[in-house]
Parts: structure tokens; C-alpha cells; sequence
């Protein structure tokens, strides 16, 4: 399992330098070649994969690490948002390979992004591509869904997913869009065709993937995946490393499902933003911190009589420094935490 140094910058053009013919393994090598060496030069991407293809197969489109046998991560530049050098997809995604077919977790925030996920399932093995499941709702986890649309691909997600795409598909693709550019052309906001309530097992062939929808916490349609295989979680937006969590659903709903997670006798975990895996279960544990802070002070914000602008400026400031988009996210989560525990 080894990492690289990572350039996150990814092609914008409209018209893509890597050829899918690149994929077959009866490609001129001089061509791939050729073709490989403009491709990295204009992606300024390192194409070295972690997991190596298989002999006579070209290296990645995307920087992959193999964190586990089968398992490959892309960890996207978790300090960015949305933006035309990294093509909406500044959290991470995996590759799951078993016997019989592929599962890819997490899509990528565009068209594009997830059309160079998909070419490196390609690269990486000839089996198809069954499942594409997203563990929520935001457009930086999901918006890829439209690269494998129509390649005999099912995308499954929470019950509650549909609803909240529903709901947000036009406001995700227009700021998606602005932010992006050109290079977000194509893109379209693809629905599960399978939805989880309770638990899910999902057969790739020799390596069986448990799917789990949870009550609300970071959002009200949150999956996780477990590889029991490799004892990997894959924990979407449920967990946040380095950057700072952000609470669309409920505070304490969160904290209750920190402490139903650490229940899963996982040994690795991949988070939604943050590097490509981390120990089970301390990785929570910064996080569990910070939303124990929030919670504790903002009850004693509301019993005091603040307002939301003071509880703002005083809640877990203590936690100013030890999270990237601190002052972007914070007051955002003070104000839901306050609302929410007003009613207490």
C-alpha cells in the first residue's frame, strides 16, 4: 500500500486526450505511449496507479492508492471546494473489485470526473462495472452517477435518497456548473434504481459488501459500506478528517450514529473528505470531539439567553486552527445546532 505526492489539477477540455481505445489490450504500445505521455502533460496528474493494472494495461487517469487488496481510493483535495482544476470531486472515491464484478462508491462531482473513474475501473480490470452507490446526497459524492449511466451499472443509495436529490438536483447543478465551467457539460443528477432501508448485502463475487442506512446525522440519507473481506468502512460524509464536519441533518442524531459506527469491527476506515484511509475507530475521534464541544456549549449558549449571533462568536472556538474551513463552516453548524437544541 503505498501513497504519492499528489497534483489534483484534472483536464477541463470538452474533448478528452485519453482515448478509451487505450483501454484494449491490443493497443499499439507505441500509441499508448505517445498518447499517455500528452495526457500527462496536459493533466499535470501523476498516472502512476498504487494498484498496478494488469500487465499490457495503461496506467490510471486518476491517481489511485490501493489500500486494501481490491480496494482502490481516490482521495480527492479535501482543502477545496468545487472548482474546474479538480472537476467537483474534492472527496473521496473508491474502486471494489471482486470476482465477478466492480462496485464503485462515491461518483465524483461531475460528468467528467466520473468518466475518468470509470476508464480507470477500465484500466485497472476487464469485470463489469454492476454497482454505483452513493452514501449521500451531495452533489460532490453523487453528480459522477451520469458518467456510468446506461452501462448496465444499478445505482443504489439510502430510501431517503431520491426525495433530497429531488429536491436539490437544480440548485446542485447550476452552483455546480458556475464553478466548474466547461467542463461540467454532460452532467446530469442520476437517481438510485436501488434503495436501502435498514441493511443491504451486495455480492461482487467472493466479497460480499454491506450496505447500511442510518437516521439522520450528517444528512437524512446517509449509507455506509463495509468490505467485512478486508475489515474497510467506507463511512462517506459521516466522517470528515482535517477538514471541518458540516451538519445538514442533526447534531445530536449525528452523535448518536458516531456511537453506533465504532460498534463495526472494521480496522481501516475511508472517510468522506480526508486521506484515503485512516485507523478504526480513532479516527472519530477528533471529530466526536468537536461535535461534543458544539453540543455542550451551545446548550449552555441557549441557557443563557445568547442569541444565535453571540453563540456564533463564543461556541467551540477552541476549535478555531484544527480544521480547514473552520470559519466558513462553523457559524453554519452553530446555527443548526442552535436551532435544533432550542426546542430541547
Amino acid at each position: 500500500m503505498k501513497s504519492l505526492q499528489r497534483d489534483h489539477s484534472i483536464s477541463t477540455g470538452e474533448k478528452p486526450l485519453y482515448s478509451p481505445a487505450l483501454y484494449r489490450s491490443d493497443t499499439p504500445a507505441i500509441l499508448a505511449g505517445i498518447l499517455l505521455a500528452l495526457f500527462s502533460l496536459s493533466l499535470s496528474l501523476s498516472l502512476k496507479a498504487d494498484g498496478a493494472p494488469a500487465a499490457g494495461r495503461p496506467a490510471l487517469p486518476l491517481e489511485l492508492e490501493e489500500i486494501a487488496d481490491g480496494i482502490h481510493v481516490y482521495a480527492g483535495p479535501h482543502d477545496e471546494d468545487a472548482a474546474p482544476g479538480n472537476l467537483g470531486a474534492f472527496s473521496n472515491s473508491a474502486l471494489v473489485i471482486g470476482k465477478r464484478s466492480i462496485a464503485v462508491i462515491d461518483s465524483g462531482g461531475s460528468r467528467a470526473f466520473g468518466s475518468r473513474l470509470r476508464a480507470s475501473a477500465r484500466a485497472l480490470s476487464d469485470l463489469p462495472i454492476r454497482h454505483v452507490i452513493n452514501t449521500h446526497v451531495h452533489p460532490d459524492h453523487i453528480l459522477g452517477n451520469s458518467a456510468f449511466d446506461g452501462a448496465q451499472s444499478v445505482v443504489v443509495g439510502h430510501h431517503k435518497l431520491p426525495r433530497a436529490l429531488g429536491a436539490r438536483a437544480s440548485f446542485y447543478l447550476e452552483n455546480f456548473g458556475r464553478r466548474i465551467g466547461a467542463a461540467f457539460e454532460g452532467t446530469q443528477a442520476i437517481p438510485p434504481q436501488m434503495t436501502v432501508d435498514g441493511e443491504m448485502r451486495i455480492d461482487l463475487g467472493e466479497r460480499t459488501l454491506i450496505l447500511e442506512a442510518w437516521p439522520t446525522a450528517h444528512t437524512d440519507n446517509d449509507l455506509t459500506v463495509f468490505d467485512p473481506a478486508t475489515g474497510t468502512l467506507f463511512a462517506g460524509d459521516l466522517l470528515f478528517i482535517d477538514r471541518l464536519p458540516i451538519i445538514d441533518g442533526s447534531l445530536k442524531g449525528w452523535l448518536q450514529v458516531l456511537a453506533e459506527l465504532r460498534r463495526i469491527p472494521a480496522t481501516r476506515v475511508v472517510p468522506g473528505h480526508g486521506p484515503a484511509f485512516a485507523p478504526w475507530p480513532e479516527a472519530l475521534d477528533a471529530q466526536e470531539r468537536y461535535f461534543r464541544a458544539v453540543l455542550g456549549d451551545t446548550r449552555r449558549a441557549l441557557a443563557a439567553g445568547h442569541s444565535i449571533e453571540k453563540a456564533i462568536s463564543s461556541v467551540a472556538t477552541e476549535e478555531r486552527g484544527l480544521w480547514l474551513h473552520f470559519d466558513i463552516g462553523h457559524p453554519r453548524n452553530i446555527t443548526t445546532a442552535y436551532t435544533e437544541l432550542e426546542w430541547e
